[in-house]
């Protein structure tokens, strides 16, 4: 019996966008400029060519030409926006360029003499075929009769027959046509990619310290007054912790102390009382109707309302008496509570799905829709790496076949095989290790990972802090500090998220913890923001205006456009981002960032720029304006900048792509 080859006549590898193992589809957002590419050779000295042809969900075929990278690799890439939900099926094309290869040799054997009749020959062949593909085209037809005549010198007839070239490549001379596989990229809603994020715990909102000590609780109908300002910075979505009634057994007092007072709120993350469980409401925000006309502020105000899915329980939750078997019983009969050593959480107790693995996760399942069936269609899950694998896999596919619009975020700060993994399975969107990558050489590798390596199934939402992480970078930077980091998380990723405080430097850690002092997860925290302002000690119109930036350059919603340029100054970090004219509704956007990460000092560099990464022929000048400041500058290849960190440590340029010079 024959052996059947596996690879084709002109070999066709290394496809891309697709998941390791090619298990499940690579990923996409509505709106996304996706690179396809794949390695195609063959053997010999023939000129190849090839093309993507795209699918969309609804069956419409289109082709796009692929373009050989060079540098001797034999990587060819096609950009297509998909702009359709949905499965995408894709495949790529390859061929001989038969005018192309006879074209090249003709070029090199008709000057000097070698087989000069046979080439001709062989050329007018070609244009023949040409003619006949496209009878009504007279300049192929003019073209076949020159390089026939004989009384014109070989060069002239060549040059003849050249002249009709990118009229040819229009419908290519191809020979050994080869199809790769097929492959599908999965699409999902534009908010599965591009998002700004802002966090608040509701009960803050609102809350007033009464004249014996105890406090009256924000509400979500106090928590809705603050959502214009939210919208006003310019933020798409809006997350609450954990929204549920809160267990009374070791309630964590303020600072994560085991001494808790009478008026002490406990941890939302402790879910779980006499009030009810996941899917009921704390009675201090409200009542279900109180929570609908939340989401309903919400949208009102621009905004989508995320909440949190954490899967845990509090030691009054109304699990651990009627379902036992969902924990981890000890030897000695009590259940096992959270660590993460050497942090202890003994108001919480872990899930445990192998007991009873379909008993919790159809639980799980309808916790889901209940919320969805109030209106929430985005869930941030809190530590979803301590819960099996195929559990997410298994929830997010049944949650997305019923409703494809749901998007789902992992708080998934662990180790790099797992958090990628639930990327693979289905989450749309991951927390990443942004927050400690700060120097210029961490930034360059995350940026680079994060936009190149993982991206057919990663999506990264570069937080600059939560109510864990108050990382030293900002304890001990200073304003500029916040300003690095929200610049550089604002236009690096197409998703980013601030806590509340960021904006007013709440930058004091408790001793011997990334966190902030007098943590809100552990204690009632309204905040002054209007005095904040008017006393010009906030972050808000700083936010504001990355925000305004991001909505008025499609460049900054994409990521895998990310490339990285290089800087004398190993404090300087420089990238850009760039979309070309075809997939703008005006002209093309490019956008450099420069950024100063040394946050207590003035740095002078030269910054080095491949302009062909945003369109611009190296040697050219071009004016780019800073989006903070206003200013505007000639750029080239090589640039002098000086950037000082107590005054505006990150250019944010526009380039102005229409005003080019040689």
């Amino acid at each position: 019996m024959d052996y059947e080859p596996r690879v084709g006549r002109i070999p066709i590898r290394d496809l891309a966008p697709v998941q390791p193992g090619d298990i499940w589809p690579a990923k996409a957002y509505a709106g996304e400029v996706v690179p396809f590419s794949a390695t195609v050779f063959k053997e010999g000295h023939d000129i190849l060519g090839a093309e993507l042809a795209l699918v969309s969900p609804a069956g419409i075929r289109t082709t796009h030409p692929m373009t050989d990278l060079g540098f001797g690799s034999d990587r060819w890439e096609a950009r297509a926006l998909v702009d359709t939900v949905g499965d995408w099926r894709w495949s790529i094309r390859a061929w001989v360029d038969e005018w192309a290869t006879w074209l090249h040799n003709a070029e090199l054997k008709v000057p000097a003499g070698v087989d000069v009749e046979l080439m001709l020959l062989i050329g007018r062949t070609l244009l023949k075929r040409a003619a006949a593909a496209d009878p009504d085209n007279a300049d192929i037809a003019d073209a076949v009769k020159a390089i026939a005549t004989k009384r014109q010198t070989p060069s002239a007839r060549l040059a003849a027959a050249a002249a009709v070239t990118a009229l040819i490549a229009r419908s290519p001379l191809a020979a050994l046509t080869s199809e790769s596989e097929q492959h599908v990229l999965h699409v999902e809603r534009t908010r599965a990619g591009v998002g700004a994020w802002y966090e608040f715990f509701p009960r803050s909102e609102g809350a007033k310290k009464l004249k014996d000590g105890s406090w009256q609780s924000g509400s979500f109908r106090t928590a809705a007054k603050r959502l214009p300002a939210v919208a006003a910075m310019g933020f798409d979505v809006l997350y609450l912790p954990p929204i549920h009634p809160i267990g009374v057994s070791f309630r964590k007092g303020p600072n994560n102390t085991l001494t808790v007072g009478e008026h002490d709120p406990g941890s939302p993350w402790a879910i779980g009382s006499a009030e009810g469980g996941h899917d009921a409401i704390h009675p201090d925000l409200g009542t279900e109707a109180d929570f609908r006309y939340f989401v309903g502020a919400t949208k009102r105000a621009g905004l989508e309302l995320a909440i949190d899915l954490a899967l845990q329980a509090s030691p009054d939750h109304p699990w651990v008496t009627e379902h036992p078997e969902w924990f981890t019983t000890l030897p000695d009969g009590s259940i096992a509570y959270a660590e993460n050593p050497p942090k202890k959480y003994q108001d919480i107790y872990p899930l445990n799905f192998d007991n009873d693995f379909w008993g919790l996760s159809r639980e799980v399942l309808r916790i889901v829709r209940h919320w969805i069936g109030l209106g929430v269609h985005i869930f941030r899950v809190d530590n979803p790496h301590t819960k099996p694998l195929r559990f997410w896999e298994w929830l997010i596919a049944e949650v997305n076949a019923e409703f494809p619009d749901v998007v789902f975020l992992a708080e998934a700060f662990t180790a790099p095989a797992m958090m990628y993994a639930l990327g693979q399975v289905g989450f749309q969107q991951s927390y990443t290790y942004f927050t400690w990558r700060n120097t210029k050489q961490e930034l360059e590798e995350f940026l680079r990972e994060i936009s190149k390596e993982n991206v057919a199934f990663f999506r990264p939402n570069l937080f600059v802090n939560t109510p864990d992480i108050l990382s030293e970078y900002l304890q001990f930077g200073g304003v500029p500090a916040y300003k690095v980091r929200a610049a550089i998380a604002a236009t690096a990723s197409p998703s980013w998220g601030v806590y509340a405080g960021y904006e007013l430097y709440e930058n004091v850690a408790r001793a011997g913890s990334e966190e902030n002092i007098d943590n809100e997860k552990y204690e009632y925290k309204p905040r002054s923001f209007a005095k904040a302002e008017a006393e010009g000690h906030s972050l808000v119109p700083y936010l504001t205006r990355l925000n305004e930036i991001r909505r008025d350059h499609p460049s900054l919603r994409q990521l895998r456009n990310l490339e990285l340029h290089w800087s004398d100054d190993p404090a300087i970090l420089v990238y850009s981002k760039y979309l070309a004219s075809e997939f703008t509704d005006g002209g093309g956007d490019a956008i450099i960032v420069v950024a100063n990460v040394d946050s207590h000092a003035v740095r002078e560099t030269t910054v080095h720029l491949d302009p062909r990464q945003f369109g611009i022929s190296p040697g050219e000048t071009f004016e780019v304006t800073d989006l903070i400041t206003g200013q505007i500058f000639t750029w080239s290849t090589d640039n002098y900048v000086r950037l000082d960190a107590f005054v505006e440590p990150v250019h944010i340029l526009s380039v102005n792509l229409t005003k080019g010079t040689d």
